[in-house]
């Protein structure tokens, strides 16, 4: 399992970064700091499980009355023929399919409190039809690598930052974010079309693909029509209008089928509790070792490398002291906005570096809690090409970050 070398491989790389410090440059912290990073971490981890327990709570109550209200048919006359090539593992009108949908609907609109309990209720119904349960299917590793692109039409967190730290233009990240994650995306599936031998040229598929082209066009197009106010007021409306819209229209449904809509969610609610429980060890493990290779001063390192590699080529570098926030982001996405906020004190909120880290922060999911988070709630040990994938498409959007960071604000 790739997930447990890249684990054991943080401690490591942490442990020698700050036998180094303490011998060459007698810094009597870092040890301390590492001792401190980990229990905080470990904290953290527990903290955040227990948050999620409500929200998982929840939305897997709702998402058990919509499927026993027939959403999952309805979905897949939507969206069927794209999923029967991009997910041929998944069985006509299986719930997995809902799921599907709305995790990535939820991600798109830049709701993560919806999207993690919507995608570990997904996982599990992939790991129903898994003929080898122990081992990651084509299917999960499909579904994951989309989720980990982090596709995001409105990014609100990143601009209600940016409006914090007092940019005078919080969203003009919009348009540039919006192309690199795209990229991400578009990077992470023609990976694996490749792997799994999926036909990306089918016409149904690049119907689809077109189609999803040409809405995140239309959203750019209106959305720049926009003043900043209205950006924000337009955003959080929409986003809200959808989430009610969706609460009652499965109750609606519930009613229409006649279920006992108090009883069965209380049943999707006790599922939702015990994923969140169940997570928890997997969460802390992952979470303290990214704490432990941040804290130990190993990126600061690799940040500093690749900077004189850059410039002994004779490229421009300016680039290099925002990738701290593209390096963190696939491992911790409060690690990564943390460093983001770092950086726009530092240089000022609409500077160039502060500019491109707001682009880094939106062009990637948070790849390794996912993979951790999400194989490890239905006891996947073998996830096969998954991270590889995940890391790809998240190289393909923090080059694309870096190229569009450079057309817009350099």
């Amino acid at each position: 399992m790739i997930l447990n070398y890249i684990w054991v491989s943080f401690f490591l790389l942490a442990f020698v970064v700050a036998v180094f410090k303490l011998i060459v440059f007698q810094d009597v912290e870092v040890f301390p700091a590492l001792l401190q990073s980990t229990f905080a971490m470990a904290k953290t981890g527990f903290e955040i499980s227990i948050s999620l327990t409500g929200v998982m709570s929840l939305w897997l109550g709702l998402m058990k009355i919509g499927e026993r209200g027939g959403i999952v048919p309805i979905l897949s006359r939507v969206v069927g023929p794209f999923f029967s090539r991009l997910f041929p593992e998944i069985p006509k009108d299986h719930p997995a399919t809902g799921s599907i949908i709305m995790n990535f609907s939820a991600n798109m609109l830049g709701l993560d409190n919806a999207a993690t309990p919507l995608g570990l209720k997904a996982m599990k119904e992939l790991q129903e039809i898994n003929p080898s349960p122990d081992t990651a299917s084509n299917a999960q590793i499909m579904f994951l690598v989309l989720n980990t692109s982090g596709l995001t039409v409105i990014p609100l967190a990143i601009i209600a930052d940016r409006t914090t730290l007092g940019s005078l233009n919080p969203t003009s990240i919009f348009i540039p974010t919006l192309i690199a994650t795209f990229c991400s995306t578009l990077v992470g599936l023609i990976y694996l079309c490749a792997r799994q031998k999926i036909k990306l040229l089918d016409k149904v598929l690049l119907g689809y693909i077109v189609g999803l082209c040409s809405v995140v066009v239309l959203s750019v197009w209106y959305f720049t029509t926009l003043s900043q106010d209205e950006l924000q007021r337009q955003s959080t409306l929409i986003t809200s209008v959808i989430i009610i819209t969706v609460i009652i229209s499965f109750l609606a449904l519930g009613i229409r089928r006649k279920i006992p809509l108090f009883e069965t969610f209380v049943e999707g609610a006790k599922e939702g509790f015990e994923t969140s429980v169940k997570i928890i060890p997997f969460l802390i493990a992952m979470l303290v070792a990214i704490g432990i290779f941040r804290t130990s001063g190993a990126l600061e390192y690799i940040i500093k490398g690749i900077a004189w590699t850059v410039g002994s080529v004779g490229l421009n570098t300016d680039f290099v002291q925002a990738l701290p926030v593209a390096f963190l982001k696939p491992m911790s996405g409060q690690s990564a906005r943390g460093m983001m906020i770092e950086i726009s004190k530092t240089f000022g909120p609409d500077s160039f570096v502060a500019n491109l880290s707001s682009i880094f922060r939106g062009c990637a999911e948070t790849t390794f809690y996912i993979l951790a988070v999400y194989f490890g709630s239905v006891n996947v040990r073998k996830t096969r090409y998954a991270l590889t994938a995940g890391l790809i498409a998240d190289l393909g959007g923090i080059v694309a970050a870096i190229f569009v960071g450079y057309l817009f604000f350099h």
